[in-house]
């Protein structure tokens, strides 16, 4: 690739997997300069819930020393975020007046919290939990307050409430699904972990969803559909995200939801990429990590030689996750979905712990495990590769070294 100056709008966790894999690969480029919109530099954003519960300190979470950086002659700008792309001088501006030149522009811009779309949204105390500036906002209140409602029963929302109630605060989930994690577990699976949050101390509220928030100047209640209240003192907004694809759709790029890409992560420009929240892939957006890092993979790869054919497939993505520390994993099907697919269900009610794999036609289609992960990449592996689990269906439950005993 005839690039000398690799631009980075972004730096995340997925922005510093593709600096990490460039350092690593080799790469051609003659400068690299990242401008990130937060003042801090990347940290990791999965272990912003132990900052907040007070298990990690903000430099514990940081992924890259200083000296990282210096060594692989990476140059960075932080809090002065990117507000322009002139394409046709391929450069982008900043919002304190600075340009920088790009060869190759990456956009890894993440994303924020979706609106409610209720009244009340304005009020004092109505808080986001997305990065560090919230998290320290959010320990600050805590100390000052006693009760919160978390709007959102996914995973930001599950482990914002869960380091708030570390904090001592009385804390209510609000889920408008009828089961927590619903994208990712099945409804055992919700069931499980709903049981285990509220025997540490959360309340849990499935089926319902907010109609407004309450109160003159700050939030003094949440009012549900069906008119219920209930009283609070801070309300964190965790219900989906919406990708940053301004910048994006502001330069003429072609944008849906998010940036759109092909599967190289190449925009309608080809000398601009985007990856991780921001972007979209076939209709599809990303709301984990987990394929944000493989995105980083394959545009490292893409950068350092475009003929390599390396394309990311959105296909069986699986789901790793911690919520309170409960390990969790799902990939594929989580649900029956016809009557053609069945499933076998193994669950240890002491250790706490299920496991549901879904099949068709003898093939592995979905898995959901709750508890123990550990034979999870396996799985997940099955799935994508499309094998005949026939023979091994009678130990299949039981993870890989059962099926290879049987074999």
């Amino acid at each position: 690739m005839d690039s000398n100056t690799l631009v980075i709008c972004g730096h995340g966790m997925v922005a510093q997997r593709l600096l990490e894999r460039l350092h690593d690969g080799g790469h051609p480029f003659s400068r690299i300069v990242v401008l990130g919109a937060e003042p801090d530099a990347a940290y990791n954003r999965v272990l912003l819930s132990s900052v907040l519960a007070g298990d990690a300190t903000m430099e514990q979470i940081r992924l890259k020393e200083d000296s990282w950086f210096e060594a692989a002659g990476i140059e960075r700008h932080y809090g002065d975020p990117v507000v322009g792309i002139d394409r046709d001088n391929q450069q982008v501006e900043t919002a304190d007046g600075h340009h920088f030149h790009y060869d190759a522009l990456v956009l890894a811009t993440g994303a924020r919290p979706a609106p409610l779309g209720i009244d009340g949204e304005d009020l004092e105390g109505v808080l986001s939990f997305r990065d560090l500036r919230d998290t320290r906002r959010l320990i600050d209140l805590s100390q000052r307050h006693g009760r919160a409602v978390v709007i959102g029963g996914g995973f930001l929302g599950l482990e914002a409430a869960e380091g708030l109630r570390c904090r001592g605060m009385a804390v209510t989930v609000l889920h408008r699904n009828p089961y927590l994690l619903n994208r990712q577990l099945d409804t055992t699976g919700s069931q499980l972990l709903a049981d285990s949050l509220e025997e540490r101390g959360l309340s849990i509220r499935t089926g319902h969803s907010p109609g407004a928030l309450l109160g003159k100047r700050c939030v003094r209640a949440v009012q549900l559909d069906d008119d219920t209240l209930i009283s609070t003192d801070l309300v964190i907004t965790a219900a989906g995200i919406t990708p940053n694809a301004e910048l994006a759709r502001s330069a003429g790029l072609d944008c849906g939801r998010g940036v759109q890409v092909d599967r190289q992560l190449r925009t309608s420009d080809p000398a601009i990429f985007a990856l991780g929240e921001c972007c979209e892939i076939d209709g599809q957006t990303f709301g984990l990590v987990d394929p944000g890092y493989q995105q980083a993979q394959v545009l490292a790869d893409v950068l350092g030689d475009p003929a390599t054919g390396q394309a990311f497939h959105t296909a069986s993505q699986p789901t790793r996750l911690k919520i309170s520390g409960i390990p969790i994993f799902s990939c594929g099907q989580t649900d029956d979905g016809d009557d053609q697919t069945e499933s076998i269900v193994w669950q240890d009610y002491e250790q706490d712990r299920y496991c549901r794999l879904l099949l068709k036609d003898g093939r592995l289609v979905g898995t959901v495990l709750f508890g123990d992960t550990t034979d999870g990449p396996w799985y997940a592996e099955q799935i994508q590769h499309g094998h005949d689990m026939t023979p091994w269906r009678a130990n299949l439950a039981f993870g890989p070294d059962y099926c290879e005993q049987a074999a």
